[in-house]
C-alpha cells in the first residue's frame, strides 16, 4: 500500500564528520639569542638582539658590510672569545642551555657546533689527513677510513678526491677545497653548521655545488649562512634574518639590530620593515 504524499520523510544525508585541522608542527629550535648585547672593547657591536633558529632548517643573515652578520654567527659556538676585547651581554642558548655561562666548555661547544669560513683553508696536509683531523684530536676510535669516506661522500667530493686521498688538500680546486672544509667539519659529527659566506671566493659552478650539499645536508644538520648575495639567500635558505646599522647610534659607532626576520619568501616579496624593503631592492647596501 503506498503511504500519502504528505506522510513521506526525506531522507537526510548525515554531515561528513569533520575532520581536526592539520596544522604544521614547528621544528623545535636549536639555537636561540635573547637580548643580546655584543661589544668590541667599549664599541657596541650588536644590541638588542632576539632570533630562535628551528632545528633542520637553513637560515641565512643578510644586510649591509658592517652590520655584524658575522658577529652574530660567531656568538653561536662563541669564536668571538679569540677576539681581544670581545664581550657578549645577555644569552645564547644551545638546546635550551645559556652557553654565555662561564662553565661552558667552548671546544666542547665547538664539537657540536661546526664553523665554515669564508675562505677555503685547508691545512697543508693530504685530502685523508684533513678530513681525518678533527676525529682524531677529539679521540675518534672507530674505523677511520670508513669515518673519512661517509664524510667526503656527504660533502659531495668522495668521487673527485677518491684516487687523491693522499695528495695535499692544496693541490684541489677553490670550490674543492670549500667542500674538503665541509667534509672536515661532517667528520666530527656536529648538530649545527655555520657557514660564514662560505661561497664569496667561489665560481659560480662551485657556488652552485656548495648550495646543492647545503639544501642535502639540512635533513641531517642544522645549517646558519651569512651570505652578501641575497639571489643566494632566497635559493638556500628557509628563514632569513636581515640586519641593518642602527639608525640612533651615535659617536660615529656601527651598532648592528635585527630589522627583520622572517620566512625567506615572505621577507623577500613583503617585507614588513622599510629597511629590509630598501635593501633587498638595492636603495641602500
Amino acid at each position: 500500500m503506498s503511504l500519502p504524499e504528505s506522510s513521506v520523510v526525506p531522507v537526510v544525508p548525515a554531515p561528513a564528520p569533520q575532520q581536526p585541522a592539520t596544522t604544521a608542527v614547528p621544528e623545535p629550535i636549536v639555537l636561540a639569542a635573547r637580548n643580546l648585547r655584543v661589544f668590541y672593547g667599549t664599541s657596541l657591536a650588536l644590541k638588542d638582539i632576539n632570533i630562535e633558529i628551528p632545528r633542520q632548517q637553513i637560515t641565512a643573515l643578510i644586510g649591509p658590510s658592517g652590520c655584524g652578520k658575522s658577529t652574530l654567527l660567531r656568538c653561536f659556538n662563541r669564536m668571538n672569545d679569540l677576539i681581544p676585547g670581545a664581550k657578549m651581554e645577555g644569552e645564547v642558548q644551545f638546546d635550551g642551555e645559556n652557553i654565555t655561562e662561564p662553565g661552558t666548555d667552548p671546544v666542547a661547544l665547538r664539537r657540536r657546533i661546526g664553523m665554515v669560513f669564508q675562505k677555503p683553508n685547508p691545512f697543508p696536509k693530504s685530502v685523508y689527513q684533513n678530513v681525518a683531523w678533527g676525529a682524531r684530536i677529539n679521540g675518534y676510535r672507530g674505523d677511520m677510513d670508513e669515518l673519512v669516506e661517509r664524510s667526503l661522500r656527504r660533502a659531495a667530493l668522495w668521487d673527485e678526491v677518491k684516487n687523491k686521498l693522499h695528495r695535499s688538500g692544496l693541490e684541489l680546486s677553490g670550490g674543492q677545497q670549500q667542500r674538503l672544509c665541509i667534509a672536515r667539519t661532517l667528520a666530527v659529527e656536529p648538530e649545527v653548521i655555520l657557514m660564514d659566506e662560505p661561497c664569496s671566493a667561489l665560481d659560480p659552478i662551485s657556488t652552485a655545488r656548495v648550495e646543492d650539499l647545503m639544501d642535502d645536508l639540512k635533513d641531517e644538520y642544522t645549517i646558519v649562512i651569512v651570505t652578501h648575495n641575497m639571489q643566494q639567500a632566497r635559493r638556500v635558505s628557509d628563514l632569513t634574518a636581515c640586519l641593518m646599522l642602527d639608525e640612533t647610534a651615535k659617536d660615529g659607532h656601527r651598532t648592528g639590530v635585527i630589522a627583520e626576520f622572517s620566512a625567506t619568501d615572505l621577507l623577500f616579496t613583503n617585507p614588513k620593515d622599510p629597511r629590509t624593503e630598501a635593501y633587498i631592492t638595492g636603495r641602500i647596501g
